[in-house]
């Protein structure tokens, strides 16, 4: 990694670095299919989208989903996902943020929400895997919060200092991972939540990738 100056930042996935929009959209409605609800819209969804994810499908349904309703649209969104999700790529510049900020002698990381077994050679098949020092997705059931995935995958990296870490992504959820663990977040508009819905979080709302890393540089100081 070169000289290490202990800056560091923890990038979500999904709609971050992978531009996954349509896929999502796309699994979202084929799990609303499964109890009869309309699809919607990604203006829609990108207005009410929250974690745990559940309480998102209770916004539409008016009520929580019951653990069978909620096992089926899982399984019926991953399914629908996976097999869609060839057709989305790297956010716009991605490739370019990364190399620099490795080439600066600071480190990078991956922490996503996204199944571990199937997020590790998604990343590798981009070509994008040596600039981190850590990837890790989800091992545990799907629909809760980042923020106990956090505090292990920043246990995990002996060598980072929670005060210069930045976690970048584009969920309120990172934010509150983030805060969790005593670190910053810097939120980028590209991916599954509005700008009004970031802006109430408190913390730093970006428009791309390439604002998020000047962002990331600023707090990490």
């Amino acid at each position: 990694m070169g000289k290490h100056t202990g800056a560091h930042i923890v990038w979500d996935w999904n709609g971050t670095l992978f531009h996954d929009n349509d896929a999502i959209i796309g699994a979202t409605n084929a799990a609303f299919g499964e109890l009869g609800l309309e699809p919607i819209t990604m203006e829609r969804y990108r207005a009410l989208y929250c974690v745990p994810v559940p309480k998102f499908y209770e916004r539409l349904l008016g009520r929580l989903p019951t653990d069978a309703e909620w096992e089926v649209m899982d399984e019926t969104f991953h399914r629908y996902y996976a097999a869609h999700r060839g057709r989305c790529g790297l956010t716009e510049g991605v490739a370019d943020l990364l190399a620099g900020w490795r080439s600066a002698g600071r480190s990078q990381s991956i922490l996503s929400m996204y199944v571990h077994d199937e997020l590790v050679p998604l990343v590798r098949g981009f070509g994008i895997a040596e600039h981190f020092v850590r990837v890790d997705g989800r091992t545990g059931p799907s629909g809760g919060s980042k923020a106990e995935h956090m505090v292990r995958h920043l246990a995990s990296l002996a060598a980072v200092d929670p005060a210069r870490t930045v976690v970048i992504g584009d969920a309120a959820d990172d934010a509150v991972a983030a805060l969790h663990v005593g670190a910053r977040a810097v939120l980028y508009t590209g991916g599954s939540h509005s700008r009004a819905s970031l802006e109430g979080v408190g913390v730093p709302v970006v428009d791309s990738l390439a604002e998020a890393v000047v962002e990331a540089e600023r707090l990490a100081a």
